[in-house]
């Protein structure tokens, strides 16, 4: 049997109830304490799941600590991330685990010189469909891969985040904020990015909040909310991404995937389910494809919700010694995407990815029922 090891979770925002609701369906981990900046947010939050309140000093120091969930916001990522490896603790961090290069190249290094892991959300791409995706790939189905979309777009956060802020500001906007998703899951399909290319713009100066409790109240818009790009892989795979909060409605499919055999049509990344379809040569039908995964199955409210699936690899990964799946290359290089995307889009001109990393072990049914309790 898999050791347990203790988990903390420091912030106690919005995506900290996800965590806690869903980490019991994992072995290998039990979540023990939650630690917020406002003590009265971690003690409602560890009042509701049954769990401590602890200040984040104590957190550091608690020998029933093993690895600390950093869900704190983007900005804040880097610096508390490194404050948990400095306390000797394993690090799993909500995405964007850091929003530089040289944040996680320094992250890199601690974790090394302690051995020590560095995790990072999203662990979406581990889910059923997903992972059915890499096994039609992987098998050849539709034939070598060359070229593809991805498309991401909506109105924007404002309709229903109480605290839109952030979404807004440098280290937001819909590539940060939504590309780890998306460019895991490419990355995860096709491998490395070799260089990108991109342009930027965005629909307003100022955005109007119409969520509670702050209805009415205009906010600034400091980031790209519009940007379309290429991406193209060192497989040779050249695929079109657009992502955009100024959208009111649009058609297209999440992922497309055009190989020389046929088409795949991956559902949307930010979910562990959905409906993956397929085209093959010669025909025209499209169909869905079926797959007995256990991350296929709907657990929330009609949908398959398996967050901390990443977290209990790194668990286990680290009671048996084996590289984990949203490790800290594999993160590092879809930041370096993002940000090089972001630095097209103001350069005009293509970035060169410099990071690579290998494309994490795919997951099969067998191995995700390893990691359920």
């Amino acid at each position: 049997m898999s050791k347990t090891l203790g988990v903390g979770v420091i912030g106690a925002g919005n995506i900290s109830a996800a965590y806690l609701r869903l980490a019991p369906l994992f072995r290998g981990i039990e979540i023990r304490a939650v630690a917020d900046l406002n003590m009265d947010a971690a003690k409602a939050r560890a009042e509701e799941f049954g769990v401590k309140a602890l200040t984040v000093k104590d957190m550091l120091a608690a020998d029933d600590i093993d690895i600390v969930v950093n869900l704190t916001i983007p900005a804040a990522h880097f610096a508390v991330s490194k404050q948990v490896l400095e306390a000797g603790k394993h690090v799993y961090s909500e995405k964007p685990f850091v929003l530089t290069l040289e944040e996680g190249q320094e992250l890199a290094r601690i974790a090394a010189e302690k051995g020590l892991r560095v995790g990072s959300a999203p662990d979406t791409f581990m889910g059923g469909s997903h992972q059915l995706a890499r096994h039609l790939v992987d098998l050849g189905t539709v034939g070598r891969v060359t070229s593809g979309t991805c498309f991401v777009q909506s109105p924007g956060m404002e309709m229903w985040h109480p605290n839109p802020d952030f979404f807004f500001q440098p280290g937001g906007g819909p590539v940060l904020d939504l590309g780890p998703y998306y460019i895991s899951d490419m990355v995860q399909l096709l491998g490395p990015v070799a260089r990108v290319a991109a342009t930027a713009g965005k629909a307003q100066e100022r955005r109007t909040i119409t969520s509670q409790p702050r209805h009415g109240e205009t906010i600034p818009v400091d980031t790209p909310t519009t940007i379309h790009s290429i991406l193209e892989f060192e497989s040779g795979a050249q695929i079109a991404y657009v992502t955009s909060w100024d959208v009111w409605h649009q058609g297209h499919n999440n992922i497309e995937l055009y190989g020389t055999e046929g088409t795949l049509y991956v559902p949307d990344p930010n979910f562990f389910g959905g409906e993956l379809r397929m085209t093959r040569r010669g025909s025209p039908a499209t169909a869905g494809v079926a797959w007995d995964h256990p991350f296929l199955t709907d657990n929330d409210n009609g949908r398959a919700n398996y967050r901390c699936a990443g977290l209990a690899d790194m668990a286990q990964a680290i009671t048996e010694g084996r590289p984990h799946r949203c490790n800290n290359d594999f993160a590092l290089h879809v930041v370096d995407v993002m940000t090089s995307i972001l630095r097209s889009g103001e350069t005009g001109q293509f970035v060169a990815i410099t990071t690579r990393c290998d494309r994490p072990a795919a997951l099969g049914p067998d191995e995700a029922r390893a990691l359920l309790a």
